[in-house]
């Protein structure tokens, strides 16, 4: 049933009515049916946000692919909105053809930063479902989960019914399946239909599993039934060329963020960057064809009427034959076409990249050197040095770049002052390298508080308090107010301690995600709503200590929140890469060096994975050696007489 009727009479009420009405190129047609499984894909936050979000548009448009599933989308309507549906008794409504959340079978969300929780419980409150999954009756949405948070869904388990660990393709049609006879039949036993999800490979059913606590320590998480898996084991795609989605992006009638034409080049990423959730768990590296990609741009770009094109992937310059790709990739446009590469690594970015980037117009240019010092970067296996960063600046200065920005974290494991205050040194050359080819360079730094995530080997350091992470970066802040040139931004660390909450928390911080939601406390990752108070005290009424579960280094036996999960890697092996990390020792991207056991490539073909796949150019595959034939200027050449040998394991 459409709310049309009832919306268009709110419309002019609120901000941004162009959030709600749907009617973008590329939307589906969907055809509702009562032997169809009906999803309703939601993204916790506004539309601007999440309508670019390529893991829904994916699930949107295989789901509708079938001749038993119908998709629509949701987003998270923004405060004005929310109050004007609650005043009027409108319920979450499809963006496609307006209907209530009430018509689906499934409502899923995508789970991409875990400051968005307390809107998920918002969205399934305004779906009209009990916001707790025990409480919910056969005839009720069955509420469903996935994206990077998954990989520790604890903090949702009382409210999400399951979640999917990994790659979606796939597993989503068996989902549907599932889905599909359970609606057939009537909807029989809701128990029974999630015993059935539990059935599937990649699927986590929260309420099937028992927890056991002894004080504040987590004990075990077990399962309750014969036939529930005791790991759940992720699910990985194992050849991306055979899914070339999505096939017809959705092209906005308002302003978005990322509104271009984006084209997954390749999956995974093998770098080990220690600090780098998404880099471990999404291992191994799947490269989708370059002929593929270049027939999915020239068709994407035909479709949409998009001028820019983003290659995308976690090192996009790490793509064989990347120069090429970008040069096919312009000329799908007669020259009118201009392409970004939103994540690029220093040691794979070169003179010849930076000059294809280039010739139509230039898009932003940021590099995530991460740390400061050489010894920062070891500790968390950022295998770049000095050379390969004023490589890669002066490439881009050279070609025209008269302004950067350069990505980095503080309040990594081991981290000093002398560390901290390396990134303004850092910054420093840059600015002087680029004052050899333009008037008036600039670089920008963009800091962000470190949060170890759950699958990586920081998983067991213990998070930088507030104040620690605030004096750091006022202590760089003042460093760099004396350079010209150099401007500096920061993450709140009020928020990096609200994220550390809820990345790492068992399933007890899902009270304190209901009380800071049931106080108003939605959209938190937007800094005019933020509101850390909102956590602290809803963590002390809850009887949960904030250092227990953000500030404290964990113990190599310690049962984590997420064990009896797999995200495919061994533990044993992120424990031994965390003892690296605190030895300073580095190792090489597991690509071009033989094998590290680390569990990802268990079941896969190496030479499947790596059959395409070449060195990148200009560096050597973070070696830290520099392109070649690079010089750096006498400036900063002094700055490089210290920098030794690579550590080896």
């Amino acid at each position: 049933m459409s709310v049309w009727p009832e919306l268009e009479l709110v419309l002019p009420e609120v901000s941004k009515p162009a959030r709600y009405i749907g009617a973008e190129g590329g939307m589906a047609a969907p055809e509702h049916h009562p032997s169809k499984a009906a999803w309703l894909l939601a993204y916790p936050d506004t539309y601007e946000i999440g309508l670019p979000n390529q893991g829904l548009q994916i699930l949107y448009e295989i789901l509708n692919e079938r001749d038993d599933a119908v998709a629509e989308r949701a987003y998270a309507p923004w405060v004005d909105m929310e109050a004007r549906m609650r005043a009027c008794g409108l319920p979450l409504f499809s963006v496609d053809t307006h209907r209530r959340a009430a018509d689906f079978d499934v409502l899923a969300f995508n789970l991409s930063a875990e400051l968005v929780y307390t809107n998920v419980l918002n969205c399934i409150d305004l779906a009209g479902a009990p916001v707790r999954s025990e409480q919910r009756a056969a005839g009720d949405l069955l509420v469903g989960a996935g994206g990077h948070c998954a990989y520790n869904p604890e903090p949702l388990a009382d409210f999400v019914d399951f979640f999917v660990l990994g790659d979606g393709e796939e597993v989503v049609s068996e989902i549907n399946a599932v889905v599909r006879d359970w609606k057939r039949a009537g909807k029989r036993s809701r128990h029974e239909v999630l015993r059935e999800l539990a059935a599937v490979g990649g699927v986590y059913v929260p309420s099937l599993y028992d927890v056991v606590y002894d004080g504040p320590a987590l004990v075990s998480i077990t399962p309750r039934f014969a036939g529930v898996p005791a790991v759940v084991e992720k699910r990985t795609l194992a050849d991306l060329a055979g899914w070339p989605y999505p096939k017809n992006q959705l092209v906005p009638l308002t302003e978005v963020v990322h509104d271009r034409l984006n084209v997954e080049v390749f999956r995974g990423c093998t770098r080990g960057c220690r600090f780098c959730q998404a880099g471990m768990i999404t291992r191994p590296v799947r490269e989708r064809p370059a002929e593929q990609v270049r027939t999915m741009v020239a068709g994407g770009l035909a479709r949409s009427g998009y001028d820019e094109v983003a290659l995308t992937s976690l090192s996009t310059a790490d793509f064989s034959g990347i120069e090429e790709t970008v040069g096919a990739t312009m000329e799908c446009g007669a020259g009118e076409v201009s392409v970004s590469l939103p994540s690029l690594r220093v040691d794979a970015f070169t003179v010849g990249l930076a000059a294809q980037i280039q010739r139509v117009r230039r898009t932003g240019l940021t590099f995530a050197p991460e740390a400061g010092s050489w010894r920062m970067r070891r500790v968390i296996n950022k295998l770049i040095d000095e050379r390969d960063l004023y490589g890669a600046v002066e490439s881009a200065f050279s070609q025209g770049w008269r302004r950067m920005k350069l990505y980095f974290l503080t309040g990594l494991p081991t981290e000093t002052d002398a560390d901290t205050l390396a990134i303004a040194e850092l910054a420093r050359n840059c600015v002087e390298l680029g004052k050899a080819h333009t008037k008036n360079p600039s670089v920008t730094v963009s800091l962000g508080g470190f949060v170890p995530k759950p699958f990586t080997p920081f998983q067991w350091f213990g998070q930088n308090t507030v104040a620690e992470l605030q004096r750091k970066i006022f202590l760089l802040r003042d460093d760099v107010k004396r350079n010209r040139g150099v401007q500096m931004k920061w993450h709140d660390p009020k928020a990096s301690l609200v994220e550390g909450i809820a990345s790492r928390g068992d399933r007890r911080i899902g009270r304190v995600i209901e009380d800071v939601w049931r106080q108003g406390g939605t959209f938190q990752e937007w800094s005019e709503h933020f509101d850390c108070e909102r956590w602290t005290q809803a963590m002390d009424r809850h009887g949960l200590s904030v250092d227990w579960y953000v500030h404290r280094h964990r113990a190599e036996d310690e049962v984590l929140a997420w064990d009896h999960l797999s995200a495919g890697l061994h533990k044993d092996f992120l424990w031994q890469d965390w003892r690296d990390a605190l030895d300073e020792v580095g190792l090489e991207d597991c690509r071009w060096t033989p094998c590290y056991d680390c569990g990802a490539c268990t079941g896969y073909s190496i030479e499947h994975i790596v059959a395409s796949a070449t060195p990148p150019a200009g560096g050597s595959q973070g070696t830290g050696q520099a392109p070649t034939g690079y010089e750096p200027p006498a400036a900063v050449a002094v700055q490089l007489s210290g920098a030794g040998a690579r550590a080896r394991p």
